[in-house]
């Protein structure tokens, strides 16, 4: 496979560049850009460039308003709503945390309920912002839905990924914990699908509810859930906050975040963001370095986000190879 090279800042402005190109406004582009850098940054390649002509493509044919400026509401000191308007998730999230982070860290705590957005990425990426504010940061996003209930067969809920960032009492973030409902975020089986590789068993089921290891197949069937019954019951939490509470729409009624067809997702995102100060004072940043410690004096154990932390050091330090292939994708867009 051909490959090329480039630093995180020129894979951000191909980015940019790209979804310029294909409709979107300046201030999206910038915010999914970011995003899309940060996840190569961390190595998680299925959330990185990889993305990016899936976003163009969505602009083009309108399953995304490229050009949708977020409408942001306080209804109470405590609450933000922000209406997406069927565009990015991305900049939806970044005009909400301007005034979260104020009224979390006026009055204790506060939540931000997202609409009518797209797919928000690597939800971690979001939350650990927060936390780099001081704020322990809980973040809850919907998907298209792709899991089963126990005993069924047609899946109800998606992904349906939840995070935990907190901070360290000391101006950084002590981790950062992010994941979904499912065995592996649904990207994961569609990276596969276009490599052409078998996925392990386990990953995911049939429309007939038996173990897969076709992506292709997986793909038309249902994603396993985490624990069992338990992953399905997280996915339930998560559609309660980011789709119910949201005013967002559910995963049973939402489009398909691949492909063409359907309109846009108007899934939705729901961050609750509290202030530490507030509620333990100093205490929170003693038991937090406890907590941590009590894992890493263990030789084998690490705590969540910790291979991401060691991919960050790495890309920080090098350039990254990407496919030419997929460049030429990405590059098609640039106008």
């Amino acid at each position: 496979m051909t490959t090329r090279t480039l630093t995180l800042a020129q894979i951000e402005e191909l980015s940019f560049n790209a979804l310029v190109g294909a409709g979107t406004s300046e201030n999206g582009a910038r915010s999914l850009a970011r995003a899309v850098a940060a996840a190569e940054r961390d190595g998680i390649k299925s959330h990185g460039l990889v993305y990016v002509p899936n976003y163009c493509e969505h602009v083009r044919c309108g399953k995304v308003i490229g050009k949708a400026e977020p409408q942001v509401s306080t209804p109470s000191a405590s609450a933000v709503v922000v209406d997406a308007g069927s565009g990015f998730a991305h900049p939806a999230i970044d005009a909400g945390f301007e005034k979260l982070i104020e009224l979390a860290k006026e009055n204790g705590c506060a939540g931000l309920a997202i609409r009518n957005s797209y797919n928000c990425g690597v939800l971690g990426y979001h939350t650990e912002r927060l936390a780099e504010q001081g704020l322990v940061a809980l973040g809850f996003t919907n998907a298209p839905a792709s899991i089963a209930p126990v005993g069924g067969k047609k899946p109800v809920v998606g992904t349906n990924p939840f995070s935990l960032a907190t901070p360290d009492g000391q101006g950084g973030v002590a981790f950062v914990l992010d994941q979904s409902a499912s065995v592996v975020a649904k990207s994961e089986i569609m990276m596969h699908a276009r490599a052409g590789k078998e996925i392990p068993e386990g990953w995911a089921l049939d429309a007939d509810g038996n173990p897969t290891t076709d992506p292709d197949i997986a793909l038309k069937g249902s994603m396993a859930p985490s624990g069992g019954y338990k992953g399905f019951g997280v996915g339930l939490v998560t559609e309660v906050l980011a789709a119910a509470l949201s005013g967002a729409t559910l995963g049973t009624q939402a489009s398909p975040f691949s492909g063409t067809a359907g309109g846009p997702p108007k899934t939705g995102q729901f961050f609750f963001a509290i202030n530490p100060q507030t509620f333990s004072g100093e205490a929170f940043a003693e038991r937090i370095t406890d907590l941590v410690a009590s894992i890493e004096d263990q030789p084998e154990a690490r705590l969540p986000g910790q291979r991401r932390l060691k991919n960050r050091a790495i890309n920080d330090e090098s350039e990254i190879e990407i496919s030419a292939e997929l460049l030429a994708k990405v590059e098609a867009f640039v106008s």
